[in-house]
């Protein structure tokens, strides 16, 4: 097997159809060695009576349905997991993503390269969901040292391999650049098109940049500290006693310095300080529970299969 495309997939009924047809000109005209993975992540609409109605058709195509909807990154890691390719291409089932593009993925990864990531330069999605978008990945190339322009591009490529070393749960399906930059892997980027939604809705919400931001530390933190968090906290703790000092030579020479009421200007620094900490403490011991999850999770157990075509 050369290739798997794994397209996780959500209420797309209306999309489904035209995708795979798309999917096999691409195929066929490149005469791919293919197999086609949809994993319904709980639909609540036709569209996993569509996926065996494509299957019974095409004997490349595999489908996994999910109990409940439990999420983007574990529809992922059940399709990586029965994906028998060399290569393993993403893509969303919005049709946004072309699969013209396969070819010109294929042909990056000659370069040598471990991942591609795509990059929607030109994007055909409202304003809101664009410079947010663009806040949002700057951040995470700065922090994260992966600079890339679209980290949250649904269309990437992968060898086989970095798939075996990355483990993904709860909202990481993003981040799988980051986390196989980590474990030493090359990573890179193409221009793609992104093409204007035909059918649905956008099934995210302003929701998912404050959760983004969440796990933007996270991987912050598990990339660079997960060998050695006593790194991070020593130097947390550090700053905390710093600004503990200080406030505490607020509090004493403030009187000898300032004509307003000490007591009040002092109650309000005590104030800010504690918050302060208190707000570091929460976040400490968000990155001490992440990093407890990370050792422990069986990311094959974050989600229940209630069917299987294909692939047999």
């Amino acid at each position: 097997m050369q290739l798997s495309l794994v397209i996780p997939l959500y209420n797309e009924d209306e999309s489904l159809e035209q995708l795979h047809r798309e999917i096999c000109e691409v195929v066929e005209a490149n005469n791919y060695d293919a197999e086609i993975i949809f994993v319904d992540d709980g639909s609540t609409d036709k569209s996993w009576a569509i996926v065996e109605k494509i299957a019974a058709e095409d004997s490349r195509v595999r489908g996994i349905q999910f109990r409940r909807n439990f999420g983007k990154a574990a529809a992922l890691q059940a399709g990586f997991g029965v994906a028998k390719g060399e290569f393993v291409i993403t893509l969303d089932a919005d049709l946004q993503d072309d699969p013209k593009e396969i070819p010109d993925f294929l042909r990056q990864m000659e370069t040598g390269l471990d991942v591609v990531s795509g990059w929607k330069q030109r994007r055909h999605d409202p304003w809101h969901k664009v410079y947010p978008s663009r806040i949002f990945n700057g951040m995470v190339s700065r922090l994260t040292g992966v600079k890339l322009h679209d980290h949250n591009c649904g269309m990437k490529c992968y060898r086989r391999e970095v798939l075996e070393h990355v483990e993904l749960y709860g909202e990481r399906h993003r981040f799988i650049p980051v986390l196989a930059a980590a474990k030493g892997f090359r990573v890179g980027e193409k221009v793609i098109a992104h093409r204007s939604r035909q059918f649905g809705h956008s099934k995210y919400g302003f929701a998912r940049f404050a959760k983004g931001f969440l796990d933007m530390l996270t991987m912050w933190f598990l990339t660079k500290y997960a060998q050695r968090p006593g790194h991070l906290f020593g130097t947390i703790g550090g700053a905390m006693a710093l600004f503990g000092i200080i406030g505490w030579c607020v509090h004493v020479l403030l009187p000898f310095i300032s004509t307003p009421n000490p007591a009040i200007i002092a109650f309000g620094v005590s104030a800010f300080l504690i918050k302060f900490f208190l707000g570091l403490l929460f976040i400490a011991l968000g990155f001490v529970a992440e990093l407890f999850v990370s050792k422990t999770i069986q990311p094959d157990k974050c989600y229940v299969v209630k069917k299987e075509l294909g692939g047999k």
